[in-house]
């Protein structure tokens, strides 16, 4: 069921991995901040394998498509899954394969992805997508990877620094590696935005 109680459109999970004051990357701390291991591993490739459409936005999917060749790395994996990437910049034809472009704004074009769609939906990473999606409530399940680590000054991009108070509900939490903890959340339906006061 979609987060406007739709129950024929297909569901939509944002994933990101953060830091613990919020951060979706920084630098010189390598893959993963630094807390790559077995379990993640695992987890990673669990989630690669069930059937889905992954969907991406511009800065991500250049980035993942630049290392698809790499064997080793999760954009190798995601070579033969089936993508879609939201862009109002890119032109067909796309060269990483299984990919389709969507034309537009995400907020705009992603509700007839989600109707059309007969499997479930999953972005990777698209910060500024994903915080777009959210405000829209469009975002079923938010699944936050955080790492043990502070970023500080080093800090890229915070996942929410804009947009108002969004209230979700936990479903589950998962301790990996004995460090790293995976927070489910699902929207709550109780309003999904309300703005910010001056």
């Amino acid at each position: 069921m979609g987060a406007d109680g739709r129950s024929d459109m297909s569901e939509l999970t944002a994933d990101l991995f953060v830091s613990l004051d919020g951060f979706a990357s920084a630098d010189d701390v390598g893959p993963y901040f630094g807390y790559g291991g077995p379990e993640l591993d695992e987890w990673i490739q669990a989630e690669l394998d069930k059937p889905q459409l992954v969907v991406l936005g511009r800065v991500t999917y250049e980035a993942l498509a630049n290392i698809s060749s790499n064997s080793s790395d999760p954009g190798s994996a995601l070579t033969e899954s089936p993508k879609a990437v939201v862009s109002s910049t890119l032109a067909e034809p796309l060269e990483w394969a299984n990919t389709r472009l969507i034309a537009g704004d995400a907020v705009d074009v992603l509700p007839a992805v989600k109707r059309d769609s007969e499997v479930p939906m999953r972005t990777m990473g698209s910060i500024s997508m994903v915080r777009n999606l959210t405000g829209a409530g469009l975002v079923d399940r938010l699944r936050l990877m955080v790492f043990p680590l502070t970023c500080g000054s080093a800090g890229g991009e915070r996942i929410f620094e804009q947009g108002g108070v969004q209230r979700w509900e936990l479903e589950q939490s998962t301790i990996l590696d004995r460090r790293i903890v995976l927070l489910e959340y699902r929207m709550n339906g109780q309003g999904h935005l309300h703005p910010r006061r001056a």
